[in-house]
């Protein structure tokens, strides 16, 4: 009767305790998951580059949306500027985009010929020198030629 007891009690014993592990595990999951997403916004928002569209652009009805950093096939390192560029009017000239690093210094520029009517958006790719790296917190000019 006492080994009846007592296997009863460890049986009660393990699967309690295989409870507690399993919520244990989940909430250990879920923090880690929240604390990994938390530190990525945080690279973010402390690695962003500044990007500024010249008054020029604006006028002729040009938006940025997102933007993204990538290496050119050919070699280099964060040497490709990726843009989403909205257009409010109808638009054709060539726009260049300079990049300074931290200390104001001008490091790269990229020209492209871009033609879109009013109410089109996409991605342009601003191909840089493979010299060039748009390191963290550059800042990047675009203007127009013409």
């Amino acid at each position: 009767m006492k080994q009846k007891i007592l296997l009863l009690i460890f049986l009660l014993a393990a699967v309690s305790c295989g409870k507690v592990v399993n919520k244990g595990g989940e909430t250990v999951g879920k923090t880690a998951t929240e604390f990994f997403e938390g530190v990525s916004e945080g690279v973010d928002k402390t690695l962003q580059c500044e990007l500024n569209l010249s008054q020029e652009l604006q006028d002729k009805g040009v938006k940025t949306g997102k933007y993204s950093i990538d290496k050119l096939p050919e070699g280099g390192k964060n040497n490709l500027l990726i843009l989403y560029l909205i257009f409010d009017k109808d638009f054709k000239s060539t726009v260049t985009a300079k990049v300074f690093d931290k200390k104001g210094l001008e490091i790269g520029r990229a020209k492209l010929d871009i033609e879109s009517k009013a109410g089109n958006a996409g991605y342009y790719d601003f191909a840089f020198d493979k010299r060039t790296y748009i390191e963290v917190k550059s800042k990047i000019v675009l203007e127009t030629l013409n």
